[in-house]
């Protein structure tokens, strides 16, 4: 049992440390405990068949009659895709605001749950209460509308945690970052900053998100057929500035992908989207227009596989096909292991004649996190005392750090945490007291953590080198083989092509299992670690591979 005591409080990051994904960090002081984002991760090439991460929450189950509420910052995947899967294991009620609670719904509708969940809308002027916490929020500027920071009141001082940000002077929406309240918050006296660090290599400012929307309207000034964009479901703003393009050029907007309509259909009734009556079309409807009239909005701009851009390229999707002409642009820069996924995909529009627009080109895409001098500008303007670099890997958060000395902050005051460790504050003094249960949840279909490290372990063995299944029958009264051993190759070898190798296998596996007989080894796990054991060294002096070897002993 993890055990938090009384008298002190504790801030425990559970995810979105020397990583990008899975956010979640716990508050806790005395009986009372809060919860900030619950996010998820993305597979890395290395979780064969794995869908998504989350935060292992086992922490927070042992705790749970601690837990008084579950904060969100926005409504991105990485802040709040694990959400459902948190809440089916704990009641808590969940706090964001308008637009991030209305994606909320749609995943918890999703997975049956919406109706067990309380959801309270916060605004700017909110202020929440629960045991010794008192929550309270300030607006920054981010690629999804209604971002916010939160400011958490405790019994040891004010906490500041900035969700992402950067410092857009020109946002799309028009609503500016709240600098009075951060100002504001600065005055007061923070006791322990915990800021975005994604962007900490980054020098200088970030563009403005609207210096996209003049790239995207010149590309749809310019192109002579339909227009096909990728992007981000979730990224409002640039989705914003899209139908404003399309609908300065004459051009429909057709949506297509289910994560994109959901978003797009969440956005404009909530009043987060500006689009005139007649923009948005169905795609059955496209055939009805001229090429020059139309405009498409899709997901895919990092090259998943199942995407609907990656599935227009290769002509498997229902309703869309990309035709010569077609000017297609990817507005998104790629995440770092997803390379290779989004080469292929331009590749391949590019075969079929395309005019493809991609992150090379500049002011096709803007992050949405601040660069360094915004990152200072927020240490500045709220000037804690203790500063923990939050959101990035490794190397992100050791610059942010740098960026925080270079402020000001003592470097004795600086903590760069790893998922699980548990920051303490007593008396207006930091220290890192310890560790809890910390690390990821494995999503695979319907199993939430069933594939752990020993089966990912497996599936890359089977990805690598194939499997053989080795199946034998022997009599229960004399031991002796009755029919076998036959060997089935699977990822390994071609059989027609590999005879011999095979017979040889097959007599080395009879000879086997022949002397511990003689040797009178006759239980079935010390006659399939023998067979495994003597045929995989077999296999490995003739092939220089290591396939998975599975014995099948059957007695009658």
């Amino acid at each position: 049992m993890n055990k938090i005591y009384s008298g002190k409080l504790s801030i425990i990051p559970l995810g979105g440390l020397n990583e990008i994904g899975k956010n979640m960090t716990a508050y806790v002081y005395g009986n009372d405990m809060i919860v900030v984002d619950a996010g998820l991760k993305f597979p890395d090439e290395e979780m064969l068949g794995i869908d998504i991460v989350i935060p292992d929450i086992t922490f927070l189950i042992e705790n749970k009659n601690k837990l008084r509420g579950l904060f969100l910052t926005h409504g991105h995947e990485d802040h709040i895709g694990g959400l459902p899967y948190v809440l089916k294991s704990l009641q808590v009620p969940v706090y964001g605001t308008r637009l991030t609670l209305g994606l909320v719904e749609g995943k918890l509708r999703e997975h049956g749950i919406l109706d067990q969940v309380k959801l309270i809308p916060i605004t700017n002027e909110s202020e929440i209460k629960l045991g010794e916490f008192t929550v309270s929020c300030f607006r920054v500027s981010h690629s999804i509308p209604d971002s916010v920071g939160f400011a958490i009141d405790t019994p040891e001082g004010l906490i500041v945690q900035t969700g992402d940000f950067k410092f857009d002077q020109t946002p799309v929406d028009g609503r500016h970052a709240d600098y009075a309240k951060m100002t504001e918050l600065g005055s007061r006296g923070v006791l322990a900053l915990l800021s975005d660090s994604t962007n900490a290599e980054r020098p200088g400012f970030t563009l403005s998100e609207r210096t996209v929307g003049t790239t995207i309207f010149e590309a749809f000034h310019a192109a002579p057929g339909r227009v096909i964009l990728a992007t981000f479901a979730s990224n409002i703003h640039r989705i914003q500035q899209v139908i404003y393009a399309a609908e300065k050029t004459g051009r429909k907007v057709a949506v297509v992908g289910r994560s994109m309509v959901n978003n797009i259909t969440v956005a404009k009734d909530l009043g987060y989207l500006e689009v005139e009556p007649t923009t948005l079309i169905e795609p059955d409807d496209i055939s009805r227009y001229d090429a020059r009239q139309i405009a498409l909005l899709t997901t895919g701009s990092q090259g998943e596989p199942m995407s609907a851009l990656t599935r227009m390229a290769r002509a498997t999707h229902r309703k869309v096909e990309i035709l010569p002409g077609d000017t297609v642009i990817i507005a998104s820069s790629p995440i770092p292991g997803n390379e290779k996924s989004i080469s292929r995909t331009i590749d391949q529009l590019f075969r079929i004649g395309a005019n493809v627009i991609y992150h090379s080109v500049s002011g096709i895409h803007v992050s949405g996190h601040g660069s360094q001098e915004e990152l200072k500008l927020m240490l500045n303007f709220i000037r804690p005392k203790y500063f923990v670099p939050v959101h990035g890997e490794f190397r992100m958060l050791n610059r942010h750090s740098e960026l925080a000395i270079a402020t000001g902050v003592d470097p004795e005051n600086i903590f760069i945490l790893d998922i699980g460790d548990v920051l303490e504050f007593q008396g207006g003094v930091a220290h890192v007291g310890g560790k809890v249960t910390a690390g990821a949840i494995l999503i695979d279909g319907l199993g939430v953590g069933d594939v752990g490290n020993i089966v990912l372990r497996d599936r890359k063995l089977l990805s690598q080198d194939g499997i053989l299944v080795v199946v034998v029958t022997l009599s229960k009264q004399t031991g002796q083989i009755l029919s076998g051993p036959d060997i089935i190759s699977r990822g390994f070898v071609y059989v027609r092509e590999s005879e011999e190798l095979l017979e040889e296998a097959n007599r080395v596996v009879s000879t086997t299992l022949q002397k511990m007989m003689t040797d009178n080894i006759s239980d079935w796990s010390g006659l399939k670690t023998g067979v495994r054991d003597v045929l995989s060294r077999f296999l490995y002096e003739q092939t220089r591979r290591r396939p998975m070897v599975l014995p099948i002993i059957m007695e009658v």
